[in-house]
């Protein structure tokens, strides 16, 4: 969490140093790695503020051979973990700050939660957002009880209003960064999970820019079993995490890409701390495709009833995508931080993953435009037990004989080998059937 305010000393009590507004590092630099009394204050603190989530043994267990539990993070109130570190360090501002109020510039899981846990703190709370932000969201940080502005049309102008209002007015300007205080709120995660599943093997954690949880858990289980593995788990396409492990300090993949479907999963590796204590006490970071992460939301709804974002969904992928082998027969924990996907964008993730898991399919052929061969084609489909979902005919610009059609057909199948029985059943009646590659 990086705190920037002319208030700045306020926070002698909680922080080990006072952060300088110029320098995104200066906190990481002045604070000591957390130790594991700091996360057990923290949990003790908290526990009135935010739910102890469950940790349930998985359906998934069996088709990936080990023993899943997940730890649901996104039954929080505001559908994200980040509400431990939020309450932890909202708790821990003296009542002179308290008073006067807190600052945040975004509309992500960090200012929902600073909205939520402020306004029922009776802490003063603004969030700036850009003029381009989801209603959705902008709402939801207004129904918990902060005051809402949308100003400029980037990330950076919000961030500079919000700068300059709390200059102005004594507000708290909060930022996410990796302060001792944040990361313990965060670590509680990794407190709950050993006291929750007995014998744990390994525990997957998000990871990616914001690598505060993995971090902050990672400190929690390994002072209570050092023989627990801890693996974090990021974007191929933005593998920050693993090119500042490999750099020695925080770095920015220039290819981070801002859509709300990444969040933070796309983010800048934003302190030292964070990075230390991962460099320290992290086993393995693994990186895997957008693919893997749709298909990994796939299986949480359809499994687990679980609706969650990529975020979410990452720590899962890794298993999805079999890029750990070596927990097979294991006992493994994974964590799903968070659930907060708007809905447009989950009704197209879901239908991409069900197309990226061969259950979603589409052909085309060309049938002779005579009473009778619909209906023989649809007898095939419905003999193979394939849905259609769609169906159309094009007669005008077909390019192949007189008196033809050109039928193109999107169906539903059950799995990978039902795609396949399909497809050689109508190649068998329609040679030079040509079907869409996913």
């Amino acid at each position: 969490m990086k705190i920037v305010s002319r208030n700045e000393e306020l926070f002698r009590d909680a922080l080990s140093c006072i952060p300088q507004p110029s320098s995104r590092t200066s906190l990481a630099s002045c604070n000591k790695l957390i130790r594991f009394e700091d996360i057990s204050a923290a949990a003790f603190k908290i526990q009135c503020g935010v739910q102890k989530t469950p940790c349930m043994y998985s359906r998934l267990s069996k088709q990936y051979g080990m023993d899943i539990y997940l730890k649901k993070e996104f039954l929080q109130y505001t559908g994200s973990v980040k509400e431990r570190g939020v309450l932890y360090l909202l708790m821990s501002l003296p009542q002179e700050q308290q008073r006067k109020g807190v600052i945040v510039a975004s509309d992500s899981n960090f200012s929902m939660a600073v909205a939520y846990h402020a306004a029922e703190l009776r802490v003063p709370v603004f969030v700036i957002v850009p003029t381009g932000t989801a209603p959705a969201r902008a709402r939801t940080c207004r129904d918990y009880g902060a005051m809402v502005i949308s100003y400029g049309t980037t990330a950076k102008d919000s961030q500079v209003h919000a700068r300059r209002l709390a200059q102005e007015n004594g507000y708290l300007y909060l930022e996410e960064e990796d302060s001792a205080v944040y990361l313990a709120g965060l670590g509680t995660v990794g407190l709950e999970m050993y006291e929750q599943v007995p014998k744990l093997d390994a525990v997957i954690f998000p990871a990616g820019g914001h690598c505060g949880l993995l971090a902050g858990s990672a400190a929690a289980l390994k002072h209570l079993n050092p023989h627990i593995s801890v693996i974090g788990v990021e974007s191929e396409s933005f593998p920050v995490l693993q090119q500042s492990l490999k750099a020695g300090h925080p770095t920015e993949d220039q290819a981070c890409n801002n859509h709300h479907f990444y969040g933070d999963v796309s983010g800048v590796c934003f302190g030292s701390n964070s990075l230390q204590l991962t460099g320290k006490l992290v086993d393995k970071v693994v990186a895997v495709r957008e693919e893997d992460i749709l298909v990994s939301m796939l299986r949480l709804l359809e499994y687990e009833r679980a609706t969650v974002d990529a975020e979410g969904a990452i720590a899962l992928a890794a298993l999805v995508a079999g890029k750990l082998p070596e927990l097979k027969g294991k006992r493994v924990a994974v964590v799903i931080c968070s659930g907060n996907l708007e809905l447009h964008l989950l009704q197209q993730c879901i239908a991409r993953a069900l197309t990226l898991d061969n259950r979603v399919c589409r052909f085309s052929l060309v049938i002779s435009d005579c009473p009778g061969d619909m209906s023989k084609l649809l007898e095939i489909l419905a003999r193979e037990e394939a849905r259609v979902l769609d169906i159309k005919q094009e007669r005008t610009f077909v390019t192949s004989e007189l008196f033809t059609v050109e039928v193109t057909c999107t169906v539903e199948t059950r799995d990978k080998i039902h795609t396949s029985q399909l497809r050689n059943a109508l190649l068998e009646r329609y040679p030079r059937t040509a079907w869409t590659e996913r």
